[in-house]
């Protein structure tokens, strides 16, 4: 079946938090669950709007004998925009590189910012799943905005932006030239389609729970 090019709801969104040679971090401690993987559909929790930009920059042409002989094209710079309702704070500080102080109070660390994976699952119009996937990138909270209640209730839902890099492991993403890509997107009713194996390429070797517990 071909891929589908419309959608119409969006499932759910996982991320992980990978070390600096692209593995996951398994631990809920120092990763984002005792698996490594956030799963954000908790009580009152998901995503309300995901969108990416930077999949493909606009060719420039290349002229030469009063022609357009070829174009040039510059890097894909993918980026992510989530909207996320009730948005687990803790979970969400860690990918931003917050840290806690032990006393309620959290600080952006001076470090490097944490290395974060992202799989943005979609229905296509026939209810199959389409993944956007990301194994590298950094997320970041610009701003927040608040409102007072009036007669209405005036709610805020976190607004992140998250900008892929290039995977940390060499085998990751790779074209059919041996080059590395930011962004790779997998279809469940593609011939061949494996969710784990998808996982333990974007989460970095990320193996499932052997028990049914979700992975977040």
């Amino acid at each position: 079946m071909p891929v589908g090019v419309s959608f119409k709801d969006i499932a759910w969104v996982e991320f992980a938090i990978l070390d600096g040679t692209g593995k996951i971090i398994a631990d809920a401690v120092k990763g984002l669950s005792a698996s490594g993987v956030y799963h954000a559909d908790g009580d009152g929790e998901g995503a309300t709007t995901a969108n990416i930009t930077g999949l493909e920059e606009k060719g420039t042409p290349q002229y030469a004998n009063g022609k357009t002989k070829r174009m040039a094209h510059g890097a894909q710079t993918p980026s992510l925009a989530l909207t996320m309702l009730d948005m687990d704070g803790s979970v969400m500080a860690k990918m931003k590189g917050y840290v806690s102080d032990g006393k309620g109070g959290y600080v952006l660390s001076s470090a490097k910012k944490p290395h974060v994976a992202v799989i943005v699952a979609s229905y296509d119009m026939n209810r199959n799943l389409f993944y956007d996937c990301f194994a590298n990138g950094e997320m970041i909270e610009v701003a927040h905005n608040h409102g007072t209640n009036t007669n209405s209730e005036v709610d805020y839902n976190g607004v992140f932006e998250y900008d892929a890099l290039d995977p940390l492991g060499e085998t990751v993403f790779v074209d059919d030239k041996g080059v590395q890509r930011p962004y790779k997107y997998f279809y469940s009713a593609d011939d061949g389609f494996d969710e784990a194996a998808m996982r333990k390429e974007v989460f970095g070797g990320y193996v499932a729970p052997t028990s049914s517990t979700p992975a977040g």
